[in-house]
Order: structure tokens, then C-alpha cells, then sequence
């Protein structure tokens, strides 16, 4: 058990952490990580990818938040599991929604399913101790431009009914380096409906209606197009009303 606390410590890793623990020895590395599977002090995540096990209830240390974390070395939490992060979520869910410049196959581990989600842009990645996540205005874009594949749009609007406060400065710098007509667009309507909770001012919202182009769109590829009405504000097929179905 030489080097158990110093994996504790880890509670997520790569067969390249624990070579430098070891001083640099891969065979020693190696047999190290055989050892420590047969006894239990760590299990496989992935392939090259470890999580320590605590010998007093038999789990791995490292939380989903974590691993999400760990599975590639630009890996982050994002989407709906970062709403869940900051705690704007109250449905229990066992997917982990991650995104990377790498890409990597969806897996399970201890009960969560991880699922890859491309990175379009590097911004807004915060640190939170060991947990990478997108901060609160990446993640609400990311949500608005994604829930028709993830989450749902019930979820992304009780999460914003939850939500305090935006930095509209934040979401502006975010919509410029997404530069996606449609999402000044969704993101325009969206917060409107949210405007005074959010603490968004009026330029916002010029600034998205400036900037969503000419283009007549549908808000959402998945709603029955007889529950949709035109709205001419943000040239939008829309919900007949959007706040009804977080109800």
C-alpha cells in the first residue's frame, strides 16, 4: 500500500500519472496498477483511465463531476450536467454530458453513462478545484443551441427559472465566437422570456436581433409543427407558449 494515499489523493487518473509517481518506471507503473485492481484499492473507468476505490465503502472517490473531468485532458462537464453542477436541475439523471477537442466513445462507469459532446469553442471552461465545467452563460448557449438532442426543453427552462443572474457581456462574447445567426436567434427569444429575473438589459437584445440575420427558422426541430406559430420579433417558428411547458 506504499503509494494508496497519493492515488487517494489522484482519485481520478491515467497510466502516465502514476509513471510519475513511481519515478518514471513504466513496467513498475504497470505492475503497480495490476496489484492495486486485484486488491480493489482502484477500478478501470475506461482504457487508461482509473478511479481510486476508498477500502472503507468499497466506491470510487471520484464523483461523475470528476471523471467527466479526467476522460480526455480537455475534457469538461457541460450542457445539462452543468446546470445539474450549479445545482439548476432537480431530475436525477445518470448521463454525464462532457465535452473535449477530443473526441471519445460513449461508456459507463459505477451506474453514469458519459456521453461525448463536440467543443465548438475553448471559452468558458471554468475550474472548480479538480472539475473542469462551462461556466453559467456557456452553458445556458450550449443548452439553448442543443436541447432538441440533450436535456430537453422543459429541463433548460426550469433550469433558467432557477438561475439568478446572466452576464450579458459573458453571453455576447460567447455568441460572437459561436457566430450562429440561429443561435442570436433562440438565445434572444429564450432570455426575453426571462429578461427581468436574469437582470438582462434591452441592448442585449437589440444586439441578438441585429445579428440573427434574415433567415425565417424553426426554434425547434422536434415540436409537432402544428404547435408552432411564427414570431416575427426573432423570425422564428415557435412554441405557442414557451414558459407553459416548464409548467
Amino acid at each position: 500500500m506504499k503509494y494508496y494515499e497519493k492515488i487517494l489523493d489522484l482519485k481520478c487518473f491515467t497510466l502516465q500519472d502514476v509513471i510519475s509517481l513511481v519515478g518514471g518506471n513504466q513496467n513498475t507503473a504497470k505492475s503497480l496498477l495490476r496489484q492495486y485492481m486485484q486488491k480493489g484499492y482502484i477500478q478501470s473507468v475506461k482504457r487508461n483511465l482509473y478511479a481510486a476505490v476508498s477500502l472503507e465503502t468499497g466506491m470510487p472517490v471520484a464523483i461523475p463531476y470528476l471523471i467527466a473531468s479526467c476522460i480526455t485532458p480537455t475534457s469538461y462537464v457541460s450542457h445539462r450536467s452543468a446546470f445539474a453542477y450549479y445545482g439548476y436541475t432537480n431530475q436525477v439523471s445518470y448521463e454525464m454530458t462532457v465535452s473535449s477537442d477530443t473526441p471519445f466513445r460513449k461508456f459507463e462507469f459505477d451506474g453514469t453513462t458519459y456521453r461525448y459532446i463536440s467543443s465548438r469553442i475553448s471559452a468558458g471552461v471554468e475550474k472548480d478545484g479538480m472539475i473542469r465545467v462551462t461556466d453559467k452563460e456557456r452553458t445556458t448557449l450550449d443548452f439553448i443551441d442543443d436541447f432538441d438532442h440533450i436535456g430537453g426543453l422543459e429541463e433548460l427552462l426550469k433550469g433558467l427559472e432557477m438561475m439568478p443572474y446572466l452576464s450579458e457581456d459573458k453571453l455576447l462574447h460567447y455568441l460572437q465566437l459561436y457566430d450562429k445567426a440561429i443561435l442570436y436567434q433562440k438565445a434572444g427569444y429564450v432570455l426575453e422570456h426571462f429578461q427581468e429575473s436574469l437582470k438582462l438589459s434591452d441592448t442585449f437584445f437589440k444586439v441578438c436581433s441585429q445579428r440573427k440575420g434574415k433567415s425565417k427558422r424553426y426554434f425547434s426541430s422536434s415540436m409537432a409543427k402544428n404547435n408552432m406559430v411564427y414570431n416575427g420579433k426573432w423570425s422564428l417558428m415557435v412554441p405557442r407558449d414557451l414558459l407553459y411547458i416548464s409548467e
